[in-house]
């Protein structure tokens, strides 16, 4: 179970890049008074859940549930930070018709790489935690 929540953890930081770089590329550090996520949430979330994964294959090498559990701890505010920006980016998504002269950086975003960031993430907790309880342990 270790091996498959490292390959959805890969896929959601995937999806992540994609949706970093893209609100980079389209001024969401240049112009922050037009995003509506504030770059602190922003590279918080993206700092985290990479603390979180090396954390997390140093987990898998040496085998520590320590490990596992700090992995865990981190996820935590990694995915409310993620509710967070996905609470944020809603209202810009549902306003994508109106012709706004400034549009906010992640109006951009691809609707289904948001959707498989978050599909991929909360797979990604739920196997995260299984492991560190022990289920489908050897």
């Amino acid at each position: 179970m270790g091996i498959a929540a490292l390959i959805t953890w890969l896929l959601t930081a995937v999806g992540g890049f994609v949706l970093l770089g893209t609100w980079i590329a389209k001024g969401g550090v240049r112009q922050p008074s037009t995003t509506h996520l504030p770059p602190p949430v922003v590279f918080g979330h993206f700092l985290l859940a990479v603390a979180g994964l090396v954390v997390w294959i140093v987990y898998l090498v040496v085998d520590s549930t320590a490990l596992a559990w700090i992995a865990f701890a981190l996820l935590v505010p990694v995915a409310l930070l993620g509710f967070t920006m996905l609470a944020r980016w809603l209202p810009v998504y549902r306003a994508r018709t109106s012709a706004a002269p400034d549009p906010p950086a992640e109006r951009h975003f691809p609707v289904a790489v948001v959707g498989g960031h978050g599909v991929f993430a909360v797979t990604t907790v739920v196997l995260v935690f299984l492991t560190a309880l022990g289920v489908g342990g050897s």
